[in-house]
């Protein structure tokens, strides 16, 4: 186990997901339901799946394309997906 992309992948991940869409309906979630541990368990469970995919996702491309384009293709895709939310049509 390398740590330090462990403690590095966290602190990354962490703060990124502080305060974005997926914390607000988590919490917007569990005040509708009452049900704060199913809302927990779910979220987790969702993010988990997430990660996973992206991770498979990461080393598969990986294996195929220069970091550099995956880099490209990643800010290309935030930046469409900002103007989509800007548009009002995401």
């Amino acid at each position: 186990m390398d740590w330090r992309v462990l403690l590095t992948t966290f602190g990354v991940i962490f703060l990124a997901e502080m305060g974005d869409k997926t914390q607000l309906a988590a919490m917007t979630m569990s005040a509708q339901t009452k049900k704060p541990w199913a809302v927990f368990i779910a979220s987790a469970l969702a993010l988990t799946a997430v990660s996973a995919i992206g991770v498979v996702a990461g080393n598969l491309l990986g294996d195929y394309l220069p970091l550099i384009w995956i880099k490209r293709v990643s800010a290309v895709a935030f930046i469409v997906i900002g103007v989509l939310i800007l548009a009002g049509k995401f």
